[in-house]
């Protein structure tokens, strides 16, 4: 096992053209433009007030329409629907473009709400509640790929399984890759957690669940609540099974007994590629390249700490090869098993201006340690106790002491300011201002239109 701490570092473009490209369509100038609410829409447009008409609508529309729901609240599963988008180019959204004013709640009668089988398929603006396995599921098909799938704007609620589910199908030769999920609320409430041990005799649950994805975005999001009393769930975003080049960005993870994923196994069988991204591993590897940035992970709820395996940790990098973490902030109010680790033969990481509660553990492997915080107290942030991480003016251990990094690679915060504001970059997810002291919203509210993840505030109370 090698680790290599490094004063300073130049950190080297390794992400591929197509990771660049999403990075700089998902890149915010300011806090209000993370998540704007989508365009008109335009083409054939369907409005559904029923049950029975959303579930023809999805069936007949044709490339092109727009599926808009009146307020209310739909009980799909009563009636034996489950929505199935095998029609590429069709999008699916509320009327009014408040999630909150339309509901699919299957109470447990159905298995999945939403299936996208098909390229180019838009979910926004819409709350999706306690479906029996998984609220939205994308998966590819004997057919071909599956490829940008757009959620947007989504709030989701207490799942059987996991919330966002991405696989390819049983022959595993097409995939379901480049997608976005971004400006959604995904949690896991206390009355939904005990309904996941009732269907599933076990805590299978978790946030985003993928297999074999490539180039997928997950940014703006407040994900929170997933854990068991008894069990480990899995985490609040996992990529895995040769999954690659996901970005994993500016997001809110709040009260998850395991924050961000990349990787989960030593062996296995997983995607593999002719192009042999990580030509120096020698055997299975479970996620190529990608980067974690911007993050917010906290976690304080004395059950959530008190539970059988209480907090795992907040970033996990396992057979994960290329993988860069940069400026996340990760706050804890009890000792998870570890801060962020890195684990088996083939994970080589960088860790990049990270601030921790606690510490880094290295599970073998090697990493390449430039900037990092570990070890700090909960008194650096605003609140540190209610979840406000942003700095305070007093936090000189961070402020201006992070190492250099290429452009591009992180150019700004949590909030949308642009690194860095004084002489150097600020180590964490958030770069200091006077405006950011004292508590910036709360991500417990529902902002119902255009967005409400975490990229507009770092405020991630979630008691």
């Amino acid at each position: 096992m090698t680790v290599k701490h490094k004063d300073h570092i130049i950190l080297s473009l390794f992400l591929i053209p197509t990771i660049l490209a999403l990075s700089t369509v998902c890149a915010l100038g300011d806090s209000s433009g993370a998540c704007p609410p989508l365009p008109a829409p335009e083409g054939t447009i369907i409005n559904t007030s029923s049950e029975a008409e959303i579930f023809n609508a999805v069936n007949t529309a044709e490339a092109g329409t727009t599926i808009l729901i009146g307020d209310g609240t739909y009980n799909l599963g009563q009636h034996g629907y489950s929505l199935w988008f095998t029609t590429p180019s069709v999008t699916l959204r509320s009327a009014s473009g408040n999630r909150q004013d339309v509901i699919l709640d299957d109470n447990y009668l159905g298995t999945e709400i939403i299936t996208v089988a098909a390229s180019d398929v838009t979910i926004a603006d819409v709350t999706i509640k306690r479906a029996g396995t998984h609220p939205i599921h994308v998966v590819s098909t004997d057919g071909g790929d599956t490829l940008n799938t757009l959620i947007y704007n989504v709030h989701i609620i207490d799942p059987g399984q996991q919330a966002v589910k991405i696989n390819p199908h049983v022959a595993a030769v097409n995939f379901t890759d480049n997608g976005i999920l971004a400006c959604s609320t995904i949690e896991l409430t206390d009355a939904g957690r005990a309904r996941v041990w009732e269907i599933n005799g076990s805590c299978y649950t978790g946030g985003v669940d993928s297999h074999q994805s490539r180039g997928w975005v997950i940014r703006d999001n407040t994900i929170r609540g997933f854990w068991c009393p008894e069990g480990l769930s899995e985490h609040g975003v996992h990529f895995w099974s040769g999954s690659r080049d996901t970005v994993v960005e500016r997001n809110a993870l709040i009260d998850n007994a395991r924050g961000i994923g990349f990787g989960l196994n030593e062996n296995g069988t997983g995607r593999t590629y002719t192009d042999n991204p990580c030509p120096g591993a020698s055997g299975y590897v479970d996620h190529y390249d990608g980067v974690i940035r911007n993050n917010a992970i906290f976690a304080s709820r004395t059950a959530l700490i008190d539970s059988e395996y209480g907090i795992d940790g907040g970033i996990a990098l396992t057979q994960a090869c290329g993988a860069l973490a940069i400026h996340n902030t990760i706050a804890f109010a009890g000792p998870p098993f570890a801060a962020v680790e890195w684990r088996f033969s083939n994970a080589d990481v960088e860790l990049t201006n990270n601030l921790l509660s606690h510490e880094f553990m290295d599970r073998g492997g090697s990493a390449s340690l430039a900037g990092n915080l570990t070890n700090q107290p909960l008194s650096l942030f605003s609140s540190g106790t209610d979840g406000d991480l942003h700095l305070l003016d007093t936090a000189g251990v961070a402020i201006d002491k992070g190492v250099v990094v290429a452009p591009g690679l992180c150019d700004d915060d949590f909030d949308g300011q642009t690194r860095p504001i004084g002489s150097a970059r600020d180590i964490g997810a958030d770069e200091y201002t006077s405006a950011n002291s004292g508590t910036i919203g709360n991500s417990g509210s529902d902002s119902g239109s255009g967005g409400g993840g975490g990229g507009c505030f770092i405020s991630v109370v979630g008691r």
